[in-house]
């Protein structure tokens, strides 16, 4: 299952039923999954841990060093799940700091010349578009979708179950549950069709929306205040609501509206 032009270091650890094609070049202190598929002209440096049932498509470059200029050449890591796809020219990057390591969940899909920055942290069933890129720090929830040309700011947070529209700019969080989209982005709605894809019940959408209009629709009234209404509406007893709540009361860098 390893082409003859492979490069494989010896301290590598490499799965059971992994296939690694023409021109692959695996490094030192690689670990890969059983059952990974590496195309060919694949990539994998660094301090780099990879799950089961990956798949890397040519030219793909995993783990490489981080492009922060505060790094001072110490051991640093990149750590991947299970089921993950990375399309062609897919730029993953390990963290800058020893103790906080990239890490990438399960189930997401990569697509041609999307990047991760060092420091990120995505989680489970997202979707980055062709040239989506992230930036240092960022930290995506689950069922995130970033359309193509998009970029992500460092040190942002991207909710689950939004979705980010193409050539967007974004420089403040993303609220869970909403659709972002513009230069600079903007809140546009609830991301409804894709909520009700993943089967949230009209329930769920109905509090959702009653939420959203109190938050994002009164731009004029402090953040502050319109949050203390919330929470004290009949909407606020959702536990989507809450999840809502809670990811904006904890914004460091203010959410988008």
């Amino acid at each position: 299952m390893i082409h003859s032009t492979a490069i494989i270091s010896d301290s590598a650890s490499i799965g059971e039923n992994v296939s690694i094609g023409p021109y692959c070049v695996i490094n030192e202190e690689v670990t890969i999954g059983d059952n990974c598929v590496l195309k060919s002209h694949v990539v994998i440096d660094g301090h780099t841990t990879i799950g089961k049932d990956n798949i890397f498509f040519p030219f793909a470059a995993i783990g490489q060093l981080t492009q922060d200029l505060k790094y001072k050449n110490e051991p640093t890591y990149l750590i991947i799940g299970d089921r993950n796809t990375f399309r062609e020219n897919c730029t993953i990057h390990r963290s800058t700091q020893p103790d906080t390591p990239t890490t990438i969940g399960d189930d997401n899909l990569f697509l041609c010349y999307s990047h991760v920055a060092h420091d990120c942290v995505i989680g489970n069933h997202c979707i980055f578009s062709n040239n989506a890129a992230l930036a240092g720090h960022v930290q995506v929830e689950d069922h995130v979708i970033v359309s193509g040309l998009s970029g992500v700011h460092q040190f942002c947070r991207v909710g689950a179950h939004s979705i980010i529209g193409g050539f967007t700019k974004v420089v403040k969080d993303v609220p869970p549950f909403t659709i972002a989209d513009g230069n600079p982005a903007v809140i546009r709605g609830v991301n409804q069709i894709g909520l009700q894809r993943r089967g949230f019940a009209n329930e769920d959408v109905s509090f959702l929306r009653r939420a959203y209009k109190r938050v994002f629709l009164k731009k004029e009234r402090n953040l502050s205040e319109v949050m203390a209404e919330l929470k004290e509406a009949d909407c606020a007893t959702n536990e989507h609501v809450q999840h809502l709540i809670s990811f904006i009361e904890a914004s460091e860098r203010g959410i988008t509206r």
